[in-house]
Formats: structure tokens, sequence, C-alpha cells
């Protein structure tokens, strides 16, 4: 069984969804169902399939977040110094072409939301990220061609 690594904010926001899945939505469902099984003919009651396809979904995300909760390992970025890039580095970067400045977070694959800055251990900027130092420069192969960085800054906040 392989690990997880996680933020221990990633991995709060993970146990609050567990949570809520478990005490709020799952029993809304049954109660969904309950009363839809009092409606009659469950053949044509659409009430009553929609929730037990929604139940179908909620356990099989309960079951999901149980197994990542189990194997999650919680790595503690607050307590990582060093001038090297590891995971829970927050990276900026130059475009080497353009100039533009950017930055993310190294963070696992569970957590990772673009939107929110924040890239997967696996993805490829990262891999190509991990050990470099300020100052250093990286190529990755993006959708657009091949992109050249400068890493600029190195934080574990």
């Amino acid at each position: 069984m392989d690990k997880l690594p996680i933020t221990a904010a990633g991995y709060a926001r993970m146990e609050a969804e567990l949570k809520n899945l478990k005490s709020v939505e799952r029993p809304a469902i049954i109660a969904a169902i309950a009363e839809a099984r009092a409606h009659g003919d469950l053949s044509e009651n659409a009430e009553y399939h929609a929730a037990k396809e929604k139940q179908s979904f909620t356990e099989g995300r309960i079951n999901e977040l149980e197994d990542k909760v189990s194997r999650a390992e919680i790595i503690d970025i607050k307590s990582l110094t060093n001038d090297s890039v590891k995971f829970g580095a927050t990276v900026k970067l130059a475009d080497e072409e353009s100039g533009d400045e950017t930055s993310y977070q190294i963070v696992g694959e569970y957590e990772a939301d673009l939107k929110a800055k924040k890239i997967s251990i696996t993805a490829p900027l990262a891999r190509a990220l991990i050990g470099k130092k300020k100052g250093d420069s990286i190529e990755v192969s993006t959708p657009g061609g091949q992109k050249s960085y400068e890493v600029l800054s190195i934080a574990y906040v």
C-alpha cells in the first residue's frame, strides 16, 4: 500500500469532506430513499432511482476518501527548510521567453488545483523542479511546446 504525500491543509480538507459525507449527506440520502419508497411503485419512481444513484455515488466517494485518509502521509511543510525544491515548496518561476512570472505550490495528487496554483508532485513541471535551486533553469514539455523557466524563489509556507 503506497503512502500518499499530502500537506496538513489538504488532509484537513479531505477529513472535513469525509465527515460531511458521513454525517450530513448519507443521512439525507437515506431519508430521501425512505420518502420515495413511501410513494409506492418503485419501478416508475424517479425520486427513488435518483436517490439510489446519489447514494451509490456518495458511498463510492466515502470509500475513496477513507482509503486516501488511511494511506495519507502528512508532510509538515513549515518544518522544511532547504534551498532546493521539494514537496510542499512554493516556487516562483519566470518564463525565460516572455519574462512572465508565476508561482506554484507542489502538493499531493489529491490536493492539486491549477486554479489555486497548486500542482501535483507527479506533474511534469513539478518533476522538473524537484531538486532545483534558486537561479536554476528548467525545460518542460507542455502542450504548447517546450517551455524554459528560471527558478526565482523557493518558500515553504
